[in-house]
């Protein structure tokens, strides 16, 4: 069985199913997705996962304000924080973290913004999920200073493997996506082969982001199956060992959605 780790079911394209989640959902099911966590971005959308994994006994959430969501020059309030993970369905903080690649002039509200999230970690004792774009030495900074007690994951990886490395020697987990997938994905593959298996998970980031044969279309739950087949075909593993060990450790860094 396998698990989405990271997915934005309240902003799927449902076209291919008729409009209906339920039927995106059971066709991942079909393809063997026991899981999904459903990620928060902004505080707009909070109460909207929230609603969905309350809806569906295999659907958690995480609740957080990605960088690219965050109000112009403002980062969210610690209460609001801890006021909307104070809820069974939420496993995780964020997405959170720094984005510098579309907003470089914001890099100092988001900065103040993921030391709150990483605050709120600290209190809570909820893993993190960490977005990092052309911002590698400010997150390992961050990262580092807050010390935090229980892991995180830095999701949809897309950097090197120094940069996986100092992830890791944090206590960090490593999420893969469809990316993996693409002819241009060299040095992220090199990545996948030295991830260590206790540490690995997989994603779609659905709806964006699609693998390799869907590349171009909307991303949907049910091909994180490719992305899980094409990782242990690059690790040289069988699918079924690959499922369950990134499954495993989903619930290894994610305990409360065992519930």
């Amino acid at each position: 069985m396998l698990v989405d780790s990271h997915c934005h079911l309240d902003r799927l394209d449902l076209s291919r199913h008729g409009g209906s989640l339920d039927a995106a959902l059971d066709a991942a099911r079909a393809r063997g997705v026991e899981h999904f966590l459903c990620i928060g971005v902004s505080a707009e959308n909070a109460a909207a996962v929230k609603a969905l994994a309350e809806r569906y006994a295999d659907v958690h959430c995480s609740v957080g304000i990605h960088p690219l969501d965050l109000e112009p020059g403002r980062a969210p309030a610690l209460d609001w924080l801890l006021g909307e993970l104070d809820h069974p369905r939420v496993v995780a903080i964020g997405e959170t973290g720094l984005d510098y690649h579309y907003q470089p002039d914001a890099a100092q509200v988001q900065r103040e913004a993921f030391r709150l999230h990483l605050q709120a970690a600290r209190v809570t004792g909820k893993p993190v999920i960490v977005h990092t774009r052309e911002a590698r030495a400010d997150t390992l900074q961050l990262l580092r200073e807050a010390d935090l007690p229980q892991a995180g994951v830095l999701h949809c990886f897309t950097e090197d493997w120094p940069m996986a490395k100092a992830a890791l020697d944090l206590g960090f987990y490593i999420s893969l996506s469809g990316i993996l997938t693409f002819r241009n994905a060299t040095a992220l593959r090199e990545v996948a082969r030295q991830v260590p298996a206790d540490r690995l998970l997989v994603e779609t980031d659905s709806p964006y982001l699609a693998p390799i044969p869907h590349r171009g279309k909307p991303n949907l739950p049910q091909y994180v199956r490719e992305v899980a087949e094409f990782l242990a075909g690059e690790r040289g593993i069988a699918y079924e060992t690959l499922a369950e060990l990134t499954t495993a450790n989903f619930y290894r860094l994610f305990p409360l959605a065992r519930a």
